[in-house]
C-alpha cells in the first residue's frame, strides 16, 4: 500500500512521510491500515522491533486528531517518553501539539488538556485518572506501547488497570497497543475488543545463531567462519569481526559488574580502529559523561568512551545513559555492553547483537536460571535497523557442542512465552482496589469485582474465585488500617486518609507503615532526618539496599547506637527477616544522610558499592516519599510537618540544614550553595546585598552563573560587567570541592511538562 493512498490523516502527514523517503506502508502497517487503525477501531499489532509499529500508532492517533480528537500515547520508561515526544514533535509542523508527562504523581495536568497528543507512563496515567483529570475523558485514542510489559510482575497490573479503567472511562475510545511477538497475542487482542496483526515480517533480514568453536552457526543451517585468535574470548572476536565490516555491537550481559567488565576489556578491541576524528569526538563526549557526576563509575564510563567502548546499566545516572545511547546511535561508539535495560524500547540499534549471558541469578530460585525467550528475543532484536544496516544478526555463545543445540532449542528455534497478567497478587491489588474505590469506579464490593472482570486477569483466569478472594483479602486490609470503610449494604468508600493515599500514588502499605511511624512520636517531640528516613526506607515503595558480608554486625551497632531515634518498635534480632529488612532499611537510611550531610557523591557510591543512578534513584524516592509522610502528617493533625519539610529539602538537595534557604534560589544546588555558605553569604538576603566580587568568586569566577544568581535571589542589578573575582573567595571554592558546576538542575523550577527526573532505580537492572 502507498502512503499517498492513506486516508483520514492530515495531508500534511503524507507530504512529512514523502519527505522522509517513505513511499510504501510495510506489509504490518498496510494490514493494520486494513484492520481501520485510521478509522478509528482498535488493533492490536504484535511484530518484531523495527518493522514499523510506531508508524502503526501514529496513524491511529493522527486520524484520530484530524477527526478533531485527542490521542494518548503511553509507555513503560520514562526515557522512552522523552524519545517518543521528540520524535512526535516533527508534528507540530502541521499544528498538531504535543506533551509529556511523567513524574508529580499527584498533579492531574490541566495543562494537558490543550494538547493533541499526550506522551505519558502507565503510571503517570494511573495517577492521572486517582487524581480526577477531566480531560482523560476527553482522550478519543489510546496507544499501549510495549503492552507485552502487562507481564511484568511490578510494572504490569498498573497497566492493565490502566487500559481497563481508560475504555469504562470512554467506551468508545479506540486502542492500539504495540506488542512484540509473543505467545498470545489474540488473546490480548480478544481481550481489547481488536483486531489483531500479527506478523513476523521484518524489513530487513534478522539472521539468528550461535557462536561455537570457530564459527558462527546460523538458522538457516548456514555455518561462517569467525576465528578466535590467540588469547582472545568469544565476544571480543565477534566484536571485532563486525567492526571489520563497518558495523557496531551490542553486548548484553546479567549484572553491571560484567557490563562493567565486558566494556573496559572490548574498547581495547575497538581502540584501534578509530579514526582521529572519532576519537576528538569521543573526548568530547567522555568529558560531558565526567561533569556528569564525580564518581568512580563516571569516570570509567569516560574511559571506556574515550576508546569507543560503553557499558549501560541502571546504576547510572541519567543523563549517562542518555548520553551513551546518543553515541551509539550516532555510530560513535562502536560497542556497548549492557544489562536488559537497553532492551526496554530504547532506540539503540546495532549491527550486531551479542547475547553473552542467557542466565541470570534468581533470588527465589537459588541460583542462575535461564532467562525467558521473549527477554532474549527483545534483546536480539535491537539487531540493524532500515536505512543503516544491510541485515542484523543476533547471536548466543556457547561453550560445548550440547551447548549450542541447547541454545538453537531453548531460543533461536523458539516461539516466546505467553503472556500471563500479574494481577491476582496482594501487593499489585492493594494501590489499585484503593484507587478504583476511591476515585468512584467502584462503591461496593460487587461494583469492584465487576471491574476486575473487565481485565485481563479475568480472560485469562483460570480459578476466577482466587481473585475474588485476594480482592477480599486486599478490601479488609484496607479497612483495619482505616483507608476505606463499609456503609450501608455492602457498599464501600474511602475515608479522607484513603483519598490521600491514593492521591500520593502510594502503596497502602508504605502509607500504613508511615502512618504507624509518625503516630509514635511523642507530642513536642521533634524526628531526626535520620529517623524519618529509616521511616520511609523500610516501605515497600523504597527499594533498600542489599547487606553484604559483614553488614550485619555493622548495622547492627549502629542499629543499637540509634535506636532512639527510629520511629517504631525495633524488631527482635531473633526475628530473622524483619530484622535483616530492618537493618537493610537502616543501610539505606544512612546513605541518605550521608547525602543531606554533603558527603561527597564519590565517597558515598564507594561506600555503599552503587552506582551514581542508584544514589539519585534513592534520594528522588525518599523525597517523594517523604512528601507524602508530610501530607499524611498533616491529613491526621500530627503537629510534626515542619519536621518532615525539612528533611524532605536536605535528601532532595544533599545540603545540611544551614544551607536550606540558599538552595531554595533557583541555579544554587549542593555545591554552589556550600561555597556560597563558605564565603559569609548564609541566605538570600545575603545574595542581594553581598560584594559581587565575593559572589562572583565563590561561584568560581563563572559570570553567567552568577548573574543569574543574583538575578534569582531579587537582586535589582545583577551585572557583574567589570567586577573581578575576589581572590580568596576564589580559593576557597577551588579548594572546598572538586566537584562539578552541574548541580543546578535539582533546584530547576521544572514543572510537570518538562519532566525529565531520573528513574527511581533499584539496584535490579530494570
Amino acid at each position: 500500500m502507498e502512503t499517498a493512498e492513506l486516508e483520514n490523516v492530515p495531508p500534511e502527514f503524507v507530504e512529512y512521510l514523502r519527505a522522509e523517503g517513505i513511499e510504501e506502508l510495510y506489509p504490518p502497517q498496510a494490514e493494520a491500515v486494513e484492520a481501520g487503525v485510521t478509522a478509528g477501531e482498535n488493533v492490536v499489532a504484535s511484530v518484531p522491533t523495527a518493522s514499523g509499529k510506531t508508524l502503526i500508532a501514529q496513524l491511529g492517533m493522527l486520524s484520530t486528531i484530524e477527526r478533531g480528537g485527542r490521542a494518548l500515547y503511553i509507555v513503560p520508561l520514562r526515557a522512552l517518553a522523552s524519545e517518543k515526544k521528540a520524535e512526535f514533535e516533527a508534528f507540530e509542523d502541521f499544528g498538531v501539539s504535543v506533551g509529556v508527562s511523567t513524574g508529580n504523581y499527584e498533579a492531574s495536568g490541566e495543562w494537558l488538556a490543550e494538547k493533541d497528543i499526550v506522551v505519558a507512563t502507565s503510571e503517570k496515567v494511573d495517577s492521572l485518572v486517582r487524581n480526577g483529570a477531566p480531560w482523560i475523558e476527553d482522550v478519543d485514542c489510546v496507544v499501549s506501547d510495549e503492552v507485552h510489559l502487562i507481564d511484568d510482575a511490578s510494572r504490569g497490573p498498573t497497566l492493565e488497570v490502566t487500559l481497563a479503567k481508560l475504555r469504562q472511562l470512554n467506551p468508545s475510545l479506540q486502542t492500539v497497543a504495540l506488542s512484540a511477538t509473543v505467545g498470545n497475542a489474540d488473546e490480548i487482542a480478544d481481550w481489547l475488543d481488536a483486531d489483531l496483526v500479527d506478523s513476523t515480517w521484518r524489513p530487513i533480514d534478522l539472521k539468528k545463531g550461535v557462536h561455537y568453536g570457530d564459527a558462527l552457526h546460523l538458522d538457516d543451517g548456514t555455518q561462517r567462519e569467525l576465528p578466535t585468535r590467540k588469547n582472545e574470548k568469544q565476544t571480543a572476536a565477534i566484536v571485532r569481526d563486525t567492526l571489520e565490516d563497518g558495523g557496531s555491537s551490542l553486548v548484553f550481559v546479567n549484572s553491571r559488574r560484567n557490563a562493567e567488565a565486558a566494556a573496559e576489556r572490548l574498547a581495547d578491541t575497538v581502540e584501534p580502529s578509530l579514526s582521529p576524528e572519532e576519537k576528538a569526538e569521543l573526548r568530547e563526549i567522555a568529558a560531558e559523561i565526567r561533569d556528569v557526576s564525580d564518581t568512580e563509575t563516571s569516570d570509567d564510563l569516560a574511559d571506556c568512551v574515550e576508546r569507543g567502548g560503553a557499558f549501560h546499566h541502571a546504576g547510572l545516572a541519567a543523563e549517562h545513559r542518555s548520553l551513551v545511547e546518543d553515541a551509539f546511535r550516532d555510530r560513535l561508539l562502536k560497542v556497548v555492553s549492557a544489562t536488559p535495560t537497553l532492551a526496554a524500547g530504547v532506540n539503540t540499534p546495532s549491527r550486531r547483537v551479542i547475547v553473552r549471558d542467557w542466565r541470570r541469578y534468581d533470588g527465589t530460585a537459588g541460583g542462575m536460571q535461564p532467562l525467558d525467550v521473549l527477554e532474549v528475543h527483545q534483546m536480539m532484536g535491537r539487531a540493524g535497523r532500515p536505512g543503516r544496516d544491510p541485515y542484523g544478526e543476533a547471536v548466543l555463545l556457547a561453550k560445548s557442542h550440547e551447548e549450542l543445540d541447547e541454545l538453537f532449542d531453548r531460543y533461536v528455534y523458539a516461539d516466546p512465552e505467553p503472556v500471563r497478567s500479574k494481577l491476582a497478587a496482594e501487593p499489585a491489588l492493594r494501590t489499585h482496589v484503593l484507587a478504583t474505590i476511591a476515585s468512584g469506579f467502584a462503591r461496593s464490593r460487587e461494583e469492584l469485582l465487576g471491574f476486575l472482570s473487565e481485565t485481563l486477569h479475568a480472560s485469562q483466569a483460570d480459578d476466577p474465585e482466587r481473585l475474588e478472594q485476594v480482592a477480599d483479602n486486599v478490601i479488609e486490609y484496607l479497612e483495619r488500617n482505616e483507608f476505606i470503610e463499609r456503609e450501608g449494604e455492602g457498599e464501600l468508600s474511602a475515608t479522607g486518609l484513603g483519598h490521600t493515599v491514593s492521591r500520593l500514588y502510594l502503596d497502602p502499605m508504605s502509607a500504613a507503615e508511615i502512618v504507624d511511624g509518625l503516630r509514635d512520636i511523642e507530642d513536642g517531640e521533634k524526628p531526626t532526618a535520620m529517623g524519618l528516613y529509616h521511616l520511609v526506607a523500610r516501605t515497600p515503595d523504597m527499594y533498600e539496599l542489599y547487606l553484604k558480608s559483614g553488614d550485619r554486625e555493622e548495622y547492627t551497632e549502629v542499629a543499637y547506637e540509634r535506636e532512639n531515634e527510629f520511629l517504631g518498635a525495633m524488631p527482635s534480632e531473633f526475628e530473622d527477616v524483619r530484622f535483616e529488612d530492618w537493618l537493610s532499611a537502616l543501610k539505606t537510611a544512612e546513605m541518605l544522610e550521608d547525602w543531606a550531610e554533603e558527603i561527597d557523591e564519590d565517597r558515598i557510591t564507594a561506600k555503599y558499592g552503587v552506582g551514581p543512578g542508584d544514589v539519585r534513584g534513592k534520594t528522588d524516592t525518599a523525597e517523594w516519599l517523604l512528601n507524602a509522610a508530610e501530607q499524611l502528617a498533616a491529613e491526621l493533625d500530627l503537629g510534626v510537618s515542619p519536621s518532615i519539610r525539612e528533611a524532605r529539602k536536605r535528601v532532595e538537595d544533599g545540603i545540611k540544614e544551614e544551607l536550606l534557604e540558599l538552595a531554595g534560589v533557583r541555579n544554587v544546588g549542593r555545591k554552589r550553595a556550600r561555597r556560597l555558605f563558605d564565603a559569609g553569604i548564609e541566605n538570600r538576603a545575603d545574595l542581594r546585598e553581598a560584594d559581587k566580587s565575593v559572589v562572583l568568586g565563590a561561584l568560581r569566577g563563572r559570570r553567567k552563573t552568577a548573574e543569574t544568581v543574583l538575578e534569582n535571589a531579587g537582586r535589582q542589578d545583577p551585572s557583574l560587567e567589570g567586577v573581578n573575582a575576589d581572590k580568596s573567595a576564589e580559593a576557597a571554592a577551588a579548594d572546598g570541592s572538586s566537584g562539578n558546576e552541574g548541580d543546578a538542575a535539582s533546584n530547576g523550577e521544572e514543572g510537570d511538562e518538562a519532566s525529565a527526573d531520573a528513574d527511581q532505580a533499584s539496584l535490579g537492572d530494570f
